[in-house]
């Protein structure tokens, strides 16, 4: 039984528009910029912690003393 042109027509505007509005989601979500401010977010949020933080400047701590100490020897 053939179906009605103007029905096929509807189904295949609204496939258009689904697809557009999907299209539209990944090309939003595969955003190099935003990826990127993500990214930089997050890491910023973990550095932010007092553990890492005062870990890092620790570390940072130590190795400068151990620079210090070899170039004066």
């Amino acid at each position: 039984m053939a179906r009605d042109p103007d029905t096929i027509q509807r189904e295949i505007e609204q496939a258009r528009i689904a697809l557009a509005a999907t299209l539209d989601e990944l090309s939003e979500r595969a955003n190099p910029q935003k990826l990127v401010e993500q990214g930089k977010s997050s890491v910023l949020d973990v550095l932010s912690q007092p553990k890492v933080k005062y870990t890092l400047i620790a570390v940072g701590a130590v190795v400068g003393f151990a620079l210090v100490r070899k170039l004066f020897r």
